[in-house]
């Protein structure tokens, strides 16, 4: 089976990398709305990034991913992580989204080739389903387009 997504989350990796990359401080710093700046936008991607890896690594040691649906928690986790991610520096946020994405994607594309048909296959009407690789779309998510990944 082909992975195309490996592909288009390269792409968009390296559109994140230039779009960090262009970022001042003040940029970084700028409100976006809500006690959101760039940079907690930023810290969110990588949240969220880190979380699927999680997922990722859960998934290819038991077989299974739980996880309650979106909806009810999502709002959650980020009205919760806010004030956190809030005092994270420029120099770390710009380090931690790029680390973040890279980390997902290295895990997405090395998946065994079981758990990548496994995210073609329909869901589960349970709470359990694979959590699909790509595309991540990361920076889409930062222009208001809306995210591939559940939750993020």
């Amino acid at each position: 089976m082909g992975r195309p997504y490996v592909t288009e989350n390269d792409a968009e990796r390296a559109r994140l990398k230039a779009f960090v990359a262009g970022l001042s401080d003040a940029t970084i710093a700028r409100s976006i709305g809500h006690g959101w700046t760039v940079g907690v936008g930023l810290a969110h991607l990588a949240f969220w990034d880190r979380l699927w890896l999680a997922k990722f690594e859960e998934w290819e040691r038991t077989g299974v991913v739980r996880i309650p649906p979106v909806e009810n928690f999502v709002n959650g986790i980020n009205d919760g992580m806010l004030p956190w991610w809030q005092t994270i520096s420029p120099a770390q946020i710009r380090y931690e989204v790029i680390a973040a994405a890279e980390a997902a994607d290295s895990k997405a594309e090395n998946l065994r080739e079981a758990l990548v048909q496994a995210t073609s296959a329909p869901l589960p009407t349970d709470d359990r389903y694979a959590p699909n690789p790509g595309p991540s779309n990361r920076t889409l998510q930062l222009t208001g387009a809306r995210a591939a990944r559940p939750g993020s």
